[in-house]
């Protein structure tokens, strides 16, 4: 599981955007993942809360991540649905993913999006997304 885990640090550390904004793996399993990002003054809206969009990509980096636990790692988010539910203020950003269902080339992942304030955790959003392999052909994929 190291392995697995110094990979998928290492695709999240080529990211410029995503080491941009401080985003962080924090756990990797067969099937899910946790990615974080404090929360700081340049991530808010006018308003004091985190942007809906770094909630968002927070939440889509996450689906993609999954997915690729199943489909391997070069995957593209084909679509994704968020759901912001309350807004986050202060503390750290815990994007939690996984894999629902996943077939040779496409899967179904689901994400919540907490806010952790020292010992508080609250769910700030959901999301769903399909998460879809690219860089291989179909015949390809029937010989595997």
């Amino acid at each position: 599981m190291t392995d697995l885990l110094d990979r998928a640090r290492g695709a999240l550390h080529a990211q410029p955007f995503s080491m941009l904004l401080g985003t962080e793996l924090m756990h990797v399993g067969e099937r899910e993942l946790t990615l974080s990002l404090p929360i700081r003054d340049e991530l808010r809206q006018q308003h004091g809360f985190v942007h809906g969009g770094v909630i968002s990509y927070l939440a889509d980096n996450a689906l993609t991540f999954a997915g690729a636990l199943a489909l391997g790692p070069k995957v593209v988010t084909g679509e994704y649905k968020i759901n912001y539910l309350c807004p986050a203020v202060s503390g750290t950003l815990m994007a939690r993913a996984q894999v629902v269902h996943a077939g040779q080339r496409q899967a179904t992942c689901q994400c919540n999006v907490y806010v952790m304030d020292g010992a508080k955790e609250k769910l700030v959003a959901i999301a769903q997304g399909t998460i879809n392999r690219i860089g291989e052909s179909a015949e390809a994929l029937a010989a595997a």
